[in-house]
């Protein structure tokens, strides 16, 4: 097992929608066994009110479910823009509902029964997407922290490395003997090209480029 999918595994947490309570109980065994952390929900209500969507992951979800369906719950987790990829494991699908679901951005869709090991790569391709996304500097290399810095001027830099240690445009100014304005403009700069908004995600992305 590589570290990547033991940082990807201890941090993802794989939700199961289902009503059949014996089949969740399986995909809990199963894929607990294989080191995920997995929490079951018996409806898409129960699993909109307690599942916290800034947590890193995926969902695989039923179809035909009593009340509210896999598809409405698409719908609705597309409709809060909730990021977390949808993996459809059902018992009734069929060509059309596979391709309705992967339209509408469904990561993947199988039918039961599906073999453990297609069912496992989804589960590890879609949760390292999640992890990526939602915490982007946990699996970053050295050589893509630097990559993605390379975009800035070495003034830039300069005043980054200031800004990680949470010095105040005026104090970073009298450092580098230029004005606070200057300052302010090379640090808003630096922010819009990488796509940071707070000083300790560049703290983060500094500390691993290692520069």
């Amino acid at each position: 097992m590589t570290q990547t999918i033991q940082q990807v595994k201890k941090n993802a947490l794989i939700r199961v929608v289902d009503d059949d309570e014996a089949h969740c109980d399986a995909m809990k065994f199963m894929l607990e066994s294989r080191g995920w952390r997995v929490k079951c929900f018996d409806s898409a209500e129960l699993f909109l009110v307690n599942d916290v969507a800034s947590v890193p992951g995926c969902l695989i979800l039923d179809v035909h479910m009593p009340k509210m369906s896999g598809l409405e719950l698409q719908n609705r987790l597309k409709e809060t823009h909730a990021q977390i990829p949808v993996i459809f494991l059902t018992g009734y699908g069929d060509v059309d509902m596979a391709v309705h679901a992967m339209h509408e951005g469904a990561a993947d869709f199988f039918q039961k029964p599906v073999k453990t090991e297609r069912l496992v790569a989804a589960v590890e391709k879609a949760a390292h997407a999640s992890v990526t996304l939602l915490l982007p500097f946990l699996l970053m290399t050295q050589e893509q922290a630097r990559a993605k810095l390379a975009v800035l001027s070495p003034r830039e830099v300069q005043v980054a490395k200031l800004a990680a240690l949470k010095l105040s445009s005026p104090v970073i100014g009298e450092r580098l003997g230029i004005s606070e304005r200057t300052a302010e403009a090379h640090m808003s700069s630096a922010f819009k090209k990488l796509g940071l908004h707070a000083s300790g995600e560049l703290a983060e992305l500094l500390e691993i480029a290692e520069i």
